[in-house]
């Protein structure tokens, strides 16, 4: 049994609990509440300095990715050259050189004195020659079965072009060389109407694998750069844009500008038709109704 002396010291410890002399068990919950939220707090500080490692480590294997895809294009492409260097069509290859460097070598076969205008003529001929053989590059008898490859279209076929163009570029210094001295034209013309020719056989040999179906369009864009050398620049070109000009001819430096123009086009053509198609394009027969 409770003395009234008794229930007044239990009233006077809950007051003092309710005015805050000692800490009541509701603050003391709050505080507690509020400290586990400042811990969370800094547990999510922890969390972003966490991001922020990640973010680190993400940035280092991202150009850790890009040096990996450089490493492996560079072992693809030492992979790809035996491949594509025993695929070249050296057999054209070879037949268009020594035909070339016969018609360069002409002048000093003749007796006489050579001719300026026959000998840059000639040289012409080689270059156009050399086109024909380098539409036979992109030949592959095997495109249709060798299609699924890690390769790309622009890899291969800039390969192709890469391992051919030192030669090529061994045999046109040979065929300047063999015009006689006194009768041979400016060097760095000839040469942009030759890399002008070559451009424009790799460009539509490029568009012929890129829109058709053929694996060997080689004879076929050789034969439409022969009949377009013989008849563009001699019976449908006006005069004003004559391509084949004399060394002494007045318009010689307007003729290259336009072998230049020739050349930029053709490279862009090349250059595009290399690449993969997002799609393949079919002719396909009209509808019947």
């Amino acid at each position: 049994m409770t003395t009234p002396d008794a229930d007044a010291d239990a009233d006077t410890d809950t007051d003092t609990d309710t005015d805050g002399t000692r800490p009541s068990r509701e603050r003391t919950e709050r505080e507690g509440t509020n400290g586990e939220g400042g811990n969370g707090e800094g547990t999510n500080s922890e969390d972003t300095n966490s991001e922020d490692t990640n973010s680190e480590g993400g940035n280092g294997e991202g150009g850790n990715g890009r040096r990996e895809r450089t490493n492996g294009g560079y072992v693809m492409i030492r992979a790809l050259v035996r491949p594509v260097w025993r695929t070249l069509p050296r057999t054209a290859l070879a037949a268009c050189g020594g035909l070339g460097l016969l018609l360069a070598g002409t002048p000093r076969l003749l007796s006489g004195e050579p001719d300026p205008w026959l000998c840059v003529n000639l040289l012409r001929g080689a270059a156009l020659v050399l086109g024909m053989g380098l539409a036979f590059l992109l030949d592959d008898p095997a495109r249709h079965t060798t299609a699924p490859v890690p390769a790309r279209r622009s890899l291969r076929s800039g390969l192709r072009m890469a391992l051919v163009a030192p030669g090529a570029a061994l045999w046109w210094t040979v065929a300047l060389l063999l015009v006689p001295e006194q009768a041979r034209p400016p060097a760095g013309a000839l040469t942009l109407e030759a890399a002008a020719i070559a451009a424009t056989a790799l460009g539509a040999a490029s568009a012929a694998v890129r829109f058709t179906d053929r694996a060997e369009p080689g004879t076929a864009v050789a034969t439409g750069l022969l009949l377009t050398a013989m008849t563009v620049p001699t019976l449908l070109l006006p005069e004003r844009w004559a391509l084949l000009v004399a060394v002494n001819d007045p318009h010689w430096d307007d003729a290259h500008e336009r072998w230049a123009a020739i050349l930029v086009v053709a490279a862009l053509l090349c250059a595009v038709c290399c690449t993969e198609p997002a799609r393949t394009w079919r002719p396909t027969a009209p509808a019947r109704r």
